[in-house]
């Protein structure tokens, strides 16, 4: 199974500040649901409080959530106690009462994983050594932050890139598809 990792970073590698994106980048929303539309996506528990209550779950995906906790539950979600456990589910069909894609759920078709993880810090690096791909988006922007993107070997290769281009907030931002 192909394993995507997406997420947006400043150039010093900045991804959030108190569990929060620093950051209004409204492109980079569109490219996210766009990317992920459809497939599973895993994220920790962290991550997923983080998400606005009205779209927890994410719709259109299969929300799986990484949480040491075996007594987490959340209406939408399904519960793993790593990013292996996580991966191995994600290639699995969905049980009774999970949340699944609509039928007709469209799918970019430059989005080549089968599974995205969108998040954070810990599970990004837990995730990185089975990624395939990554999709992540540079905003030209100084922050402070607490969570940080992680850092990528010589084997990652940069595939797309959509140079830099201005966000309708005025912040500079460019995607970039890396492959390995």
């Amino acid at each position: 199974m192909s394993v995507g990792l997406i997420w947006a970073q400043t150039s010093g590698g900045v991804i959030g500040a108190d569990n929060a994106i620093p950051w209004r980048l409204p492109e980079d929303m569109a490219h996210f649901k766009a990317t992920t539309l459809g497939r599973p996506v895993v994220m920790g528990r962290k991550t997923w409080d983080s998400l606005p209550p009205r779209f927890r779950p994410l719709s259109g995906r299969r929300n799986i959530v990484v949480t040491r906790d075996p007594r987490w539950a959340a209406e939408g979600a399904e519960r793993v106690g790593s990013v292996a456990e996580a991966l191995e589910l994600a290639g699995r069909p969905t049980k009774a009462g999970a949340v699944t894609p609509p039928a007709a759920a469209p799918v970019e078709p430059a989005a080549p994983a089968a599974v995205w993880v969108i998040g954070g810090g810990q599970i990004y690096r837990a995730a990185l050594e089975h990624a395939t791909t990554l999709s992540v988006t540079e905003v030209d922007a100084t922050v402070d932050g607490d969570t940080y993107a992680p850092t990528l070997d010589a084997g990652w290769q940069v595939t797309e890139d959509s140079g830099w281009l201005t966000s309708t907030s005025g912040l500079r931002y460019r995607i970039r598809t890396y492959t390995r």
